[in-house]
């Protein structure tokens, strides 16, 4: 079930930014990968923290699931505008609005959930006063859950090893939220040549470390008319990310020259 999205406030703090979609942000089509995409929600959504001051408070924000509802494809030089909000709270987390759109035109409604937990302990922390006085206004009271919703991989999953590299690291030591993402368009690149993505959903249950033996987990089936790809990054055979994604029928690729749109 797709979360709500909630629509951009009338008041209360809203944060913009604008990205050019450059060469390495595209895939051999010329479109965006949706790597690049999640890494455009997590840079817009720092900005907006360190704009508000919040980076220099005791905690660090930690990815806990993102939901994106896409609409056209994305090519090579477009300009995108990010328009990015707190709509909801709860006790230690924070959900984020985030919209993407070219032109007139809504390429991307994204929701984040982010938890806010101690640098060092890795312990969740209660919101504050300044969380709130910077984004209680926009949030307008609205409550929501840190439930994640993915069930484990069936047994029937077809399986491979993904290796990490150095540059998958953030500076917490653990493999970035959008960099996790290169698995999935890999994967979709292998099974799925070409098809367009129409929603995304990603919950990040743990941290995957260097030292971590991944193996990936992927299934496929039709779904209201998409086929849905699901996508599960385990260490030990347990959990750690999962991805769900619905696609349309592929696209004859295009030159990173000419991407179609």
């Amino acid at each position: 079930m797709e979360p709500e999205l909630v629509e951009v406030p009338d008041h209360g703090r809203r944060f913009h930014a604008t990205r050019r979609v450059r060469l390495g942000d595209v895939d051999a089509g010329g479109r965006l990968r949706l790597a690049a995409l999640v890494g455009a929600l997590q840079d817009v959504a720092t900005d907006d923290a360190d704009d508000a001051g919040l980076d220099r408070l005791a905690g660090v924000w930690v990815a806990r699931r993102t939901f994106v509802r896409l609409g056209r494809p994305v090519a090579l030089h477009d300009r995108l505008d990010l328009l990015t909000f707190c709509s909801g709270t709860g006790r230690s987390w924070a959900e984020r609005r985030t919209r993407v759109t070219d032109g007139a035109v809504v390429v991307a409604d994204a929701a984040s959930l982010w938890v806010y937990v101690d640098a060092v302990t890795g312990r969740p922390i209660p919101l504050g006063p300044e969380f709130t006085e910077r984004f209680g206004e926009s949030a307008g009271g609205r409550r929501v859950d840190s439930r994640l919703r993915h069930g484990p991989p069936p047994g029937s999953a077809v399986r491979r090893p993904w290796p990490l590299r150095a540059g998958d690291l953030d500076i917490l030591g653990h493999v970035n939220n959008a960099r996790a993402l290169e698995a999935l368009d890999d994967e979709l690149d292998r099974s799925s040549p070409g098809a367009i993505a129409r929603h995304l959903s990603v919950e990040y249950r743990a941290p995957v470390n260097r030292d971590d033996t991944v193996e990936l987990a992927s299934t496929r089936h039709h779904e209201g008319g998409l086929e849905v790809a699901r996508v599960w990054w385990l260490v030990a055979g347990e959990p750690r990310v999962s991805a769900t994604v619905g696609l349309d029928e592929p696209v004859a690729r295009a030159s990173a020259a000419t991407p179609t749109r």
